[in-house]
């Protein structure tokens, strides 16, 4: 298949981990990819021209991919989530009309911010892709034709932590994401001070910036900020040994959320402790390889365990490392998430 990928941008999670990493698979198994990024990026804007005209910038950059696509004669357009952050979908149908196929990625519930614009989206899609259960259950009714692609890692490049004590005493509770998403980590905040009365670790905290830190209840905890690297990020996730996951049970955008984190962190081969909200459920077994908490004495019962015996971390973590590989890597989505836009297209009885 001859591929047009509009994604968020090169930095963005959804678009580095359902669009870029899975270029060089694709394109060596003989499909020719073309990758078309936001500028700016979706969710930014270039301070030096401020926002509106940023905002002009991205459409008069997308009108640009338009002109290209007419020409390129593309089999399939796969749109990241939407084209804008917006209201608006005239350049999606526009799009519509450049190749035989059009796919729609989901990975969030993007739809509680434009619901109207959510559905058009999906009807005028061949095929719908969605990162879980829950985004597909809310699709289904609108376009029947919805696969569930989980957010996945490559099983190739995220290498197990190497096994070898963390310095003496103070194990690394770590938690990874983006920098508004630390709010969550309220929901373990009561968890973290308690334990900390009791138990020596350090809480590391690794995001692209640190404001919000701030605002959290941690006293006693003195957590550790470290500035996000995506040149090394696979390496930061390597010096966790516990890795964190909460969310709030409350809140319908959690729900739709699709646990890379808990993935990232399963894949280096350590305990994970998350929230039993959404997608987590289905990824973790409780127990077995990471474990799921809903409230403050289970947060507790669940880390304090990991704190203090290395031996426990070891082995839920061998079998995170093996859930991880096994169900939750590109090597073992590909075929299936080629399958689908292949049997897709056939059955537009089109290709170029």
């Amino acid at each position: 298949m001859k591929i047009l990928f509009l994604t968020s941008g090169p930095r963005v999670p959804s678009t580095r981990f359902r669009v870029i990493q899975y270029l060089p698979l694709l394109r060596a198994a003989g499909h020719r990819c073309t990758v078309a990024h936001s500028i700016p990026e979706k969710y930014g804007h270039f301070p030096a021209i401020g926002w509106r005209l940023s905002q002009a910038l991205k459409r008069a950059v997308r009108r640009w991919h338009l002109l290209r696509a007419r020409v390129e004669r593309y089999d399939a357009v796969v749109i990241e989530r939407e084209i804008f952050n917006d209201g608006t979908f005239d350049i999606e149908q526009r799009f519509r009309r450049v190749a035989p196929l059009l796919v729609l990625d989901v990975d969030d519930a993007v739809f509680l911010r434009h619901p109207e614009k959510f559905d058009r989206l999906c009807r005028m899609s061949d095929l719908v892709l969605a990162g879980n259960r829950f985004l597909r259950e809310r699709i289904e009714p609108v376009n029947p034709n919805v696969v569930v692609v989980p957010t996945c890692i490559d099983a190739e490049a995220y290498r197990i932590k190497a096994a070898g004590p963390s310095p003496p005493g103070r194990p690394v509770v770590g938690w990874m994401g983006t920098t508004g998403n630390l709010q969550y980590l309220e929901v373990a905040a009561p968890a973290l001070k308690r334990l900390a009365a009791t138990c020596q670790f350090e809480l590391r905290l690794i995001a692209p910036g640190e404001a919000p830190i701030a605002t959290l209840d941690l006293e006693g905890v003195h957590p550790r900020f470290v500035r996000w690297d995506p040149r090394v990020e696979i390496e930061q996730l390597r010096q966790f040994d516990i890795g964190l996951m909460p969310l709030r049970a409350d809140q319908p955008w959690d729900k739709y959320k699709c646990g890379l984190k808990l993935i990232q962190y399963m894949a280096v081969g350590i305990p994970a402790v998350a929230s039993p909200v959404g997608v987590n459920g289905d990824i973790l077994a409780h127990g077995l390889n990471g474990y799921l908490v809903a409230d403050t004495a289970a947060w507790i019962d669940a880390l304090q365990p990991l704190l203090v015996d290395a031996g426990l971390r070891a082995r839920i973590g061998r079998a995170a490392r093996a859930r991880a590989e096994n169900d939750f890597s590109i090597q073992a989505w590909l075929p299936r998430l080629v399958d689908a836009m292949e049997a897709a297209l056939s059955k537009k009885g089109q290709r170029r």
